[in-house]
């Protein structure tokens, strides 16, 4: 048994898992597991920089994350960051903030790494279930970028594409502030957005070969929480529900009718996603239509998860 400590930080948010990793079963035990929305990737797609009070956030979630990790004793920790930090001009001073606080140097991982960690955490409880085809396809809708893997016990093909769910939104919906009910318009430019980013995924990654669609990230879940009419956001109802297509259209239609108010008031719905999830959800509702999925299997256990296993079998 190994204790690690995997942080995943991304565009909207950054997340901590500090679990007892046991490689001879297969099985990661959770000690605790939080996330913090940060939006480390404010106006990253505008300016090409990281925004001082974004990086103040995210360094606050930091020196939390660190007195979680020296009190649970963790052995190992491993830093990865994703899409914001990948495209920003001043990273380093990012990267130097984290070394100070945390001790270890982020690892600014590409694309394709993002994916290959993705896969790992979302397959490998499912490679043993009789009632999911493989191939999988995976799926992790994150606040800059939507990374697509496909696989069955390892990754075949993989790509990431910048059609995250704050990339989205602060490209198509915010005018000063986010158009709230966005317009018919506006939705056109998202879509067309998500299909250029769809054809190009489609010239690597062999989307149509998938058997089973394995949805992962805050978009995924809040939507799987919104159709099982969830009185409040519940990880283990959530882990592995299966939501049908037509479920997922139409709570896609309703999120991008509403009102900020109206999404706020969703009792599962974290404040952090209220402006972003309508963007969230055509993604996933397009990648579907595009493939013909009637259903999309999601799961709570993502890169964070992919991040623990390879802390807890990396020898150096």
């Amino acid at each position: 048994m190994t204790r690690v400590a995997a942080i995943d930080c991304g565009t909207n948010s950054i997340r901590l898992l500090v679990a007892d990793a046991h490689p001879e079963t297969g099985e990661l035990v959770d000690l605790d597991r939080r996330m913090t929305i940060v939006r480390l990737g404010q106006g990253v797609d505008r300016t090409g920089r990281l925004a001082p009070e974004a990086l103040e956030r995210t360094f606050a979630a930091c020196r939390e994350y660190a007195a979680i990790i020296k009190e649970h004793g963790a052995e190992k920790i491993r830093f990865v960051a994703t899409s914001a930090s990948r495209d920003a001009e001043n990273r380093d001073e990012f990267v130097r903030g984290v070394i100070d606080i945390l001790g270890v140097e982020p690892e600014v991982i590409t694309g394709d790494q993002e994916a290959e960690f993705s896969f790992t955490g979302a397959t490998k409880e499912l490679t043993g279930r009789d009632d999911l085809a493989r191939p999988f396809l995976v799926v992790d809708i994150g606040g800059g970028s939507t990374e697509f893997v496909v696989g069955d016990d390892h990754v075949r093909a993989a790509r990431s594409v910048d059609i995250g769910c704050v990339r989205m939104t602060e490209r198509h919906l915010v005018h000063g502030q986010v158009v709230d009910p966005p317009t018919s318009d506006r939705i056109e430019a998202i879509r067309a957005d998500i299909a250029a980013a769809l054809d190009l995924v489609e010239q690597t990654v062999p989307l149509h070969e998938a058997r089973t669609l394995v949805g992962l990230a805050g978009s995924v879940t809040t939507i799987s929480a919104i159709a099982q009419n969830l009185p409040e956001y519940d990880s283990v109802a959530i882990h592995h529900s299966r939501i049908p297509y037509d479920r997922v259209r139409e709570i896609t239609e309703w999120l991008l009718a509403s009102t900020h108010a109206e999404r706020a008031a969703v009792p599962s719905m974290h404040p952090g996603r209220v402006d972003v999830i309508g963007a969230g959800a055509l993604v996933l509702l397009s990648i579907m239509e595009r493939i013909g999925a009637r259903e999309v299997v999601v799961s709570e256990h993502d890169i964070l998860d992919g991040i623990a296993w390879h802390a807890a079998l990396d020898d150096e």
